[in-house]
């Protein structure tokens, strides 16, 4: 999957226009007016295939566009998205709901980034201390080498050991947090921030581990144990501990695996920020608002039917229920827990997962806005879980282990170089999103910026600028002859 560069990507009538991403109506920035409308003149509402979707609860296809001045140098993107049949009334009840969870996003991720990032400062102080330096990393040595020899026992592959300590990790703290919470029926302080600190960590990176571990399962056609081990344990990161993060089931063997790297994040995919300013806090906080639809599942879930993929379809229903039933029991038996370890949860994840699909996918060539070598992002880190940030090996060879990403990089370095791939140093995809959305601090990106030839300062401002702006264009499909 993902090797071939999709080519259904044309302008129409001589402009181009940007393809919407979610399952229902909203309002993505946009300064022109656009209508798909089928040979008998009658305007039909298009998902992200071009046809006429069939979309849960009543989702129907309009076409809807909306204007916002502030792209840059007049940019203007017309958006086509499936929206609801029941009236304009019922839609802006939906998109107001849309704008309701992405403040809700930034207010869990808040919340949790606090704790993360306030236990880092912590935890950097105590580390100062050599007892207690030296007596952590005794216990952390011993720790790894007992999972070095459990990963030869029950892993696949060996070389996937650390995502089996993440895996036993969170199982030792965050589950039983999470059972003993069910029990006692009444959330406790210290237990909820226990909770938030085993699932996220300090300065995040239990959580990115932990999305490295679940997206490279995705991966693996019988997930990470060997025969005997999966009969029980399974995809126990996505199907499992993933319910704990608020990570809907299928999102990642089904939707990154058959939707995103079949679109490479080119105008059908559902994560798309193609028609989006990247360097725009507005812009992102629309996108926040829309990836909720797909953290649901519901914007996958219309995707597949409007494609025709009854087998994709019905795997998105199955993951959907089966996190609706979790979700739902949890509030019923207590809904002050449900909102600490549900709902919170949930919240975060949809706003992580549109961060990072926000920055991995953020350079379009507006000449080749379809070409997955220009829009993806390489990353180097000293910190680089499973190889986390080598994202344009991982599209080329979706199914290469990731221990071979650094070498398969030098193989297509001449592809990278004429595609005009952007590689950047000292910095991970959270930083990349600090730097490009939340500051725009586009000199920093210059400096850290791995040009494949001699660019001054200048040169490299100018380069980030052109990659960043909105991309107008529509799929092929979506235009009839």
């Amino acid at each position: 999957m993902g090797n071939g560069v999709p080519g259904d990507v044309r302008s129409a009538g001589g402009q181009t226009q940007s393809v919407g991403r979610s399952g229902v109506a909203d309002e993505v920035p946009s300064g022109v007016r656009g209508d798909v409308r089928s040979a008998d003149g009658e305007t039909r509402g298009v998902g992200r295939s071009g046809v006429a979707d069939e979309v849960p609860s009543g989702l129907s296809g309009e076409t809807q566009s909306v204007g916002n001045s502030d792209l840059r140098d007049g940019a203007g993107a017309a958006t086509v998205r499936p929206t609801l049949s029941v009236g304009a009334g019922f839609r802006a009840a939906f998109r107001w709901l849309a704008l309701l969870t992405a403040a809700a996003s930034i207010v869990a991720v808040l919340l949790v980034g606090a704790i993360s990032m306030g236990c880092y400062a912590v935890a950097a102080v105590l580390g100062k201390i050599r007892p207690l330096r030296e007596a952590y990393q005794f216990i952390s040595g011993v720790y790894d080498r007992l999972i070095d020899r459990l990963g030869q026992k029950v892993l696949r592959d060996a070389r996937d050991t650390p995502a089996l300590r993440l895996m036993v990790s969170l199982t030792l703290t965050a589950v039983p947090i999470f059972v003993a919470q069910m029990i006692l029926g009444k959330p406790r302080l210290l237990l909820v921030i226990g909770f938030y600190l085993s699932l996220y960590g300090v300065k995040f990176q239990r959580f990115v581990r932990m999305f490295s571990a679940k997206h490279l399962e995705a991966h693996r056609r019988q997930g990470y144990f060997s025969d005997s081990f999966h009969k029980v344990f399974g995809r126990y990161v996505e199907f499992f501990l993933g319910f704990l993060y608020g990570n809907v089931p299928e999102l990642d063997r089904t939707v990154h695996v058959r939707l995103h790297h079949k679109e490479n994040s080119g105008p059908d995919d559902t994560t798309s920020t193609i028609g989006y300013d990247r360097t725009n806090r507005l812009h992102f906080f629309s996108y926040l608002a829309d990836n909720f639809w797909t953290v649901l599942g519901l914007a996958p879930y219309a995707y597949f039917t409007a494609k025709g993929e009854g087998e994709n379809r019905r795997r998105m229903v199955w993951g959907i229920t089966l996190y609706a039933i979790y979700f739902a029991a949890v509030f019923i038996y207590n809904w002050r827990l449900g909102i600490a370890y549900v709902l919170v949860p949930l919240m975060a994840m949809n706003f992580i997962m549109a961060m990072t699909a926000w920055v991995q996918h953020a350079f379009y060539n507006e000449e080749r806005p379809e070409d997955y070598f220009a829009n993806t992002v390489t990353v180097y880190d000293e910190v680089n879980f499973m190889n986390e940030g080598y994202h344009l090996c991982h599209h080329h060879r979706s199914g290469l282990h990731w221990t071979e990403m650094p070498a398969h990089l030098e193989q297509i370095r001449d592809k990278m170089r004429e595609s005009g791939s952007l590689v950047f140093r000292d910095m991970d995809f959270m930083e990349l999103f600090v730097e490009l959305t939340l500051l725009r601090r586009m000199d920093v990106l210059a400096e850290k910026l791995v040009p494949w030839e001699p660019m001054d300062h200048a040169q490299r401002l100018a380069l980030l600028e052109k990659r960043t702006r909105p991309a107008r264009v529509v799929s092929a499909s979506q235009v009839t002859a």
